[in-house]
């Protein structure tokens, strides 16, 4: 009996790891009955002295018999993850998965005897498979359970392709590419290669017209495969595109891949959308060029900005002139970032400032406006810029409370002499507001009191507020837009 234990208890509200590499591995390639005799067994290791840690309480408890709780074990014994030390009574012993994966597997002489001969015959004598190759082929079969004729036959395709004696690594990248796209049997292979040749024609046409003279590479296949199934080009945009990679020196698949990708990206499907932009990048990057300089920006590569920035505003309806006029404004506000002048752009957008003639109505307004509350600054004799707050506030008299410029004006004569005459004047026109005072008469017979505005003597007599009330109050009004 062991000298200190678990109780059962604490084993029961206790967990039990299992390694993701149990989950990626191996889970998904095992029978059910065998993932759950697996999983139990791993919880039993936690209390190994237990008194009902047996086969017979293991496979009552499984609702399995004995018989079948042993042939999981030796199912996951050939896999590498348990060792059976002895079968009378049986024993287990767990073996910890990174010790699984580095270790190398012993597998019975016969089991891949005709796989070996099959395989060295692929090669027709170019080379010979080293016995450090074979236990790679295994240990894929073993881990990703695929038939050893659908390897035989990757191989196979991948020598054929590149008409030469392909190293191990190269038939084992396609190999697991294929298995984690669930094709693991000889006939899901099959099907692969019989969909590569309904595509051989595409293939040599596109080959024909870059000047390619051999076989599509595995890899090249796969290239074409994401254009028409993943971008979904059509195989006119294609041989259009790589046309123009041809006029490019050391032209190849990779560089057509990188300019598809790039169409794509942009949203450029048809080839009257890519010669349309290909006609005017030009006049895109002189804009981009001519932008920087108006900022006092200097770069290498201009594609980004364009592609960033350029496409953009002019998708939004901007021109030339607007947004070196845009530009402008951000350098004099000391915005000297395209990130900063994109800002600048969409508030512009949002007010509906696209073209030049909006943009010199908008500049005028704002001139006109600080006009007016300069007026009102020196009124109060306040001597300072205006800035937002001061054009917020106008809006909100003359726009929002549509308070006309003379009772503004009788207003700040009132507020002149003030302490804080700025917020005198706002407190006496929110009053005027409140009471829908809209002439200088009905102004002057409802005066503010000295030194506050009427509105608090006259809309709140002898009514004090906590500051709950307060905060409930203004919670009340969250959702109105004010």
């Amino acid at each position: 009996m062991a000298f200190c234990k678990y109780s059962t208890e604490y084993v029961a509200s206790s967990k039990t790891e299992v390694d993701n590499i149990f989950i990626d591995s191996f889970l998904p390639f095992a029978e059910p009955i065998f993932v759950k005799v697996y999983l139990y067994g791993l919880y039993k290791c936690s209390s190994p002295s237990s008194f009902d840690n047996n086969l017979e309480t293991f496979a009552k408890s499984l609702n399995m018999s004995e018989e079948d709780v042993i042939g999981a074990f030796e199912y996951w014994q050939e896999q590498g993850l348990v060792q059976v030390l002895k079968t009378s009574p049986i024993e287990v012993r767990y073996i910890p998965l990174k010790n699984v994966l580095s270790a190398n597997k012993l597998f019975k002489p016969d089991k891949y005897q005709t796989f070996n001969m099959q395989a060295q015959e692929i090669f027709e004598g170019k080379r010979e498979i080293s016995k450090t190759e074979y236990g790679e082929y295994y240990d894929f079969l073993e881990r990703y359970h695929v038939e050893q004729e659908a390897l035989l036959m990757i191989m196979k395709y991948c020598v054929d392709s590149k008409k030469s004696a392909v190293g191990y690594n190269y038939i084992l990248t396609v190999a697991k590419n294929w298995a984690s796209e669930g094709i693991t049997t000889a006939s899901q292979v099959e099907e692969k290669l019989s969909s590569f040749k309904q595509k051989d024609e595409q293939i040599q046409e596109l080959f024909k017209a870059m000047g390619i003279k051999r076989n599509a590479y595995i890899e090249e296949r796969a290239l074409f495969d994401k254009w028409i199934n993943d971008y979904g080009f059509e195989m006119g945009v294609i041989l259009y595109v790589s046309k123009k990679i041809k006029k490019i020196s050391n032209f190849n698949m990779t560089k057509l891949d990188q300019m598809l990708t790039k169409y794509y990206q942009m949203k450029l499907m048809s080839i009257l959308e890519i010669e349309d932009f290909e006609n005017k990048k030009k006049q895109l990057y002189d804009l981009a060029k001519d932008i920087n300089k108006t900022l006092g920006l200097y770069y290498e590569s201009l594609e980004n900005e364009v592609e960033s920035y350029i496409l953009k505003w002019l998708n939004l309806g901007y021109d030339k002139e607007v947004l070196l006029e845009i530009g402008t404004y951000c350098f004099k506000k000391s915005i000297r970032t395209l990130e900063g002048m994109d800002k600048t752009v969409n508030k512009f957008y949002k007010l509906g400032v696209v073209t030049i003639e909006a943009l010199i109505q908008y500049t005028q307004d704002l001139v006109a406006t600080n006009k007016k509350i300069e007026k009102i600054l020196q009124g109060l004799s306040l001597n300072r810029n205006v800035n937002y707050i001061d054009r917020e506030n106008y809006k909100t008299w003359t726009e929002d409370w549509k308070i006309s410029s003379q009772l503004i004006d009788y207003a700040v004569s009132l507020a002149k002499n003030k302490d804080n005459a700025m917020k005198y004047l706002s407190r006496v026109l929110a009053d005027w507001h409140m009471k829908g005072i809209k002439d200088i008469d009905e102004a002057k017979q409802n005066l503010p009191l000295d030194g506050q505005s009427s509105q608090k003597s006259s809309n709140f007599k002898g009514r004090s507020y906590s500051k709950n009330e307060i905060n409930a109050l203004f919670e009340s009004i969250d959702d109105v837009e004010i």
